[in-house]
């Protein structure tokens, strides 16, 4: 019975939810275009309002790929970011773009998340590959997984 009485709230308009979700955090275009279409009612174009938001400057892609894979950065390399940034609908130049800002593709990153989860180098073949296993479960490529082991073999 007290239900009743209860206001209903109406929903927020497709553009007001656009807002709240670009508030929030950055979204890629793709991203905040999946997110919308399903509260799109009849007749309301998605695209237009993506659009607006994009010559507005609220939405990039460019600043999206750079802030995610900043975010990311520390505990995944290069493969893992561009595979995350690739499912948030985004192009390869952007993706390449946002990767070499956060600074992903360096030794200095491998290493940081090495020395994370491993003290010493890999004393036999098994541990080696337990370890190179992990580095690219992290999303390093193996040439780069390679040349870092053999650098950390020479200068410990």
């Amino acid at each position: 019975m007290a239900w009743a009485f209860m206001a209903t709230k109406s929903e927020p308009s497709l553009r007001a939810r656009a807002l709240r979700l670009v508030a929030r955090r950055e979204h890629s275009r793709e991203e905040l275009r999946r997110k919308l279409a399903a509260h799109a009612a009849e007749g309301e174009d998605v695209t237009v309002l993506l659009d607006d938001f994009a010559a507005r400057g609220w939405i990039s892609d460019a600043r999206f790929a750079e802030m995610a894979a900043r975010a990311k950065a520390r505990r995944y390399g290069p493969l893992k970011l561009a595979h995350y940034l690739r499912g948030r609908g985004l192009a390869d130049e952007i993706i390449a773009a946002g990767v070499k800002a956060a600074g992903a593709d360096g030794v200095s990153n491998i290493e940081s998340i090495w020395r994370s989860r491993f003290r010493d180098l890999p004393g036999d073949e098994q541990d080696k590959a337990r370890q190179v296993r992990f580095l690219q479960g992290r999303g390093f490529p193996l040439d780069q997984i390679f040349r870092f082991l053999k650098q950390m073999e020479t200068f410990p």
